[in-house]
C-alpha cells in the first residue's frame, strides 16, 4: 500500500518476535525499523535482524526514570548516546525516542535531545506515551524539539483522551516529517493513532498526496480485524460499518442528492475501498425507501412509499432490526407493482 516504515516489533523481547521482525526485513520494500532499549543485548540483537532502522527508546520523564528505570538523568543520555553511536556504525538509521516526552521536563529534553542528535540520531520520535497530551500543547513540544535538533521529526500518540490522531496531526503541523500509526488503532491501553484516520485526514482533509494506496484501506482494516480478533466498533471513523452509512430522512434525502451534503465532501467511500450504505430504521425517510424499493425491482407510488415507509419506522420504533427484506416483504404485502408489471 506504499507504508513508509514497518516497526515490526521488539526483537529482544524473544525468538519468535526476533524471527517475525528478521522475516519481514527480508519481505519487504518498506523500510523496516526494530525496536531497543537503550541496552547493549537490545541494540545488537535489533541490528541482528536486519533491520534498515533501529528505534532506541528511554524514559526521560522524572518519574519514570526514578521510579521505572531507577536511574539518573546523566546515566540516561549517557547510555541513550553510545546507543545511538552503536546503530550508527553499524551502518543503520538510528531513531531515538524520550519516553514519556510529554511529561518530560522541558530543559532536560532539550539537553537529551541535543545529545543523541550531535551522536548521529537521524531521527527523534516524540512520543505522548501515556496519552495526556492535547493538539496544542503538543504542537509546542514538537516545535520546541525542532529548535534543538537538525533531525528529523516522527510523533507517536496515544489514545487515552480520544486525542491521538488530532494531537498527530497537531505535530505534523508543527514541524514533524512523519507519524506512527497502527492499523485500528490498535495499541497500548486505548491504543494509537489510527493509519486510516491519518491518513485519510492528511489526504482529504489537508490535500496532501501520503503516498498511500487508500483505496486498499478498508480491505486492510479488515484483514488485522480477523488476525487480532480485534473487532473494529461500527462508528469508528472511515472503516467502520456505519462510516459512510445513512438513516436520517434528511441525510439519506440529501446524500442521494448529493452525497456533499451529509458527507466530509473530501473523503468518497470510494477512496478508502468502502461502499455508502443507506440503513433501515425509526429514522429512515421516504428517500432511502423509495431508493431501497427501485432497487429491488418495485415502481412504487408516492403513497405506496409513504405507507412502507411508516412501517420501516414503527419496525424501528420496536427496536427490531430492519431489513431489505422486510421492505420488500411490505411492498408485496401492499401489491406494489414491480417493474415488470409496471412495464407490461
Amino acid at each position: 500500500m506504499g507504508t513508509h516504515v514497518i516497526e515490526a516489533g521488539f526483537p529482544a523481547n524473544g525468538d519468535a518476535e526476533f524471527e517475525a521482525v528478521h522475516d519481514i526485513a527480508a519481505s519487504t520494500r518498506a523500510t523496516t525499523c526494530a525496536l531497543a532499549r537503550i541496552v547493549d543485548g537490545d541494540v545488537e540483537t535489533a541490528l541482528d535482524t536486519g533491520a534498515e532502522m533501529v528505534h532506541v527508546f528511554a524514559s526521560t520523564s522524572d518519574v519514570q526514570i526514578e521510579d521505572s528505570m531507577h536511574t539518573t538523568r546523566d546515566d540516561v543520555t549517557a547510555r541513550a548516546v553510545k546507543a545511538v553511536e552503536r546503530v550508527a556504525d553499524a551502518g543503520a538509521i538510528p531513531m531515538f525516542s524520550p519516553m514519556d516526552a510529554t511529561r518530560t521536563d522541558p530543559d532536560y529534553m532539550a539537553e537529551i535531545v541535543e545529545a543523541v542528535s550531535e551522536a548521529g540520531a537521524e531521527w527523534i520520535n516524540i512520543p505522548d506515551t501515556c496519552g495526556v497530551g492535547t493538539p496544542s500543547r503538543f504542537a509546542d513540544l514538537v516545535s520546541h524539539v525542532r529548535e534543538h535538533t537538525d533531525a528529523r521529526i516522527d510523533v507517536h500518540t496515544h489514545d487515552d483522551f480520544g486525542m491521538a490522531t488530532a494531537n498527530a496531526i497537531a505535530g505534523v503541523e508543527a514541524g514533524a516529517d512523519q507519524v506512527q500509526v497502527s492499523v485500528n488503532g490498535i495499541g497500548e491501553r486505548a491504543g494509537n493513532a489510527a493509519f486510516e484516520e491519518v491518513v485519510m485526514a492528511v489526504e482529504s482533509v489537508y490535500g496532501v498526496d501520503t503516498g498511500i494506496d487508500t483505496e486498499r484501506i478498508t480491505e486492510l482494516s479488515d484483514t488485522i480485524a480477523e488476525y487480532s480478533a480485534v473487532d473494529v466498533p461500527v462508528n469508528k471513523p472511515v472503516v467502520g460499518a456505519n462510516a459512510f452509512a445513512h438513516e436520517s430522512g434528511i441525510h439519506a434525502a440529501g446524500v442521494i442528492e448529493n452525497s456533499d451534503t451529509f458527507e466530509t465532501g473530501v473523503m468518497k467511500p470510494e477512496m478508502v475501498g468502502a461502499r455508502r450504505e443507506f440503513v433501515l430504521g425509526k429514522h429512515t425517510g421516504t428517500h432511502a425507501v423509495r431508493k431501497h424499493l427501485r432497487q429491488s425491482g418495485f415502481a412504487p407510488t408516492d403513497a405506496e412509499v409513504r405507507q412502507i415507509t411508516r412501517r420501516v419506522k414503527d419496525r424501528g420504533a420496536e427496536k427490531n432490526r430492519v431489513t431489505v427484506s422486510d421492505v420488500q416483504r411490505f411492498a408485496r404485502e401492499l401489491g406494489v407493482d414491480s417493474s415488470e408489471e409496471a412495464n407490461a
